[in-house]
């Protein structure tokens, strides 16, 4: 246990680890709940919170992540982010798709680097975007490279890819490969993504060869958060 804490810290952190992907706003009877603190407790650090960016308020009143937090989580990417966004816009030239490395955050995928495709109908997302890790073709590779057992993930593994199309939207598919860090383990997961119709399997197999091209510009370079 690390010495030398500071309660109102330590208080101050429970209150932003209580947001997640299935609850991104709570009401400050939900963090009570959550968090176990007295409600004059969250209102005193929240004030503060709110201040430096950390928390916001949504249009109903209730608290939600700040812009401060993105903010941060870029400069410490910021090594990462030089190596991977040049990978991402030469897919997108290659592919046409949108491009983006993920990374597994607990039981959730984050979005971490993106370049949108420039085509009118696209598929579109925000850098900090949290999703499943069960669905969707990222999702599925971070969990085969972190040795989750059974199927698809022993097949994933052998075939050092994995193809969605529909799982984590009807209209959307995605192709991904697992990145190493400098140590040797996960650091992430590479794919092209876009509307399932385009899709082909003509176009899988060049989006494919377009990921493992790329990826030996990053593949065993890259930091783990």
């Amino acid at each position: 246990m690390t010495k030398n804490r500071v309660e109102a810290v330590d208080r101050a952190i429970s209150l932003l680890e209580a947001f997640s992907s299935g609850k991104p706003s709570l009401s400050l009877r939900e963090l009570a709940e959550l968090t176990g603190m007295y409600k004059s407790t969250i209102l005193r650090l929240s004030g503060s919170l709110e201040h430096f960016g950390y928390l916001s308020r949504d249009d109903r009143g209730e608290y939600c992540l700040g812009p401060a937090l993105s903010r941060l989580a870029l400069l410490s990417q910021r090594d990462n982010a030089s190596l991977v966004r040049p990978v991402l816009q030469r897919l997108v030239d290659e592919t046409e798709e949108t491009a983006s490395f993920y990374v597994r955050e607990g039981a959730e995928r984050v979005c971490l680097f993106r370049a949108n495709s420039r085509q009118e109908i696209r598929h579109h997302l925000e850098e900090g975007a949290r999703m499943a890790l069960n669905r969707g073709a990222s999702g599925r590779i971070l969990l085969a490279f972190s040795d989750e057992s059974g199927e698809p993930f022993d097949a994933i593994r052998k075939n050092g890819f994995y193809i969605s199309k529909g799982e984590r939207a009807p209209d959307v598919a995605a192709i991904a490969i697992p990145v190493r860090a400098v140590n040797g383990g996960l650091a992430g997961a590479l794919s092209v993504s876009g509307l399932r119709s385009r899709f082909t399997d003509d176009f899988v197999e060049r989006a494919l060869a377009a990921l493992k091209h790329q990826l030996k510009d990053i593949d065993g370079k890259l930091m783990l958060r």
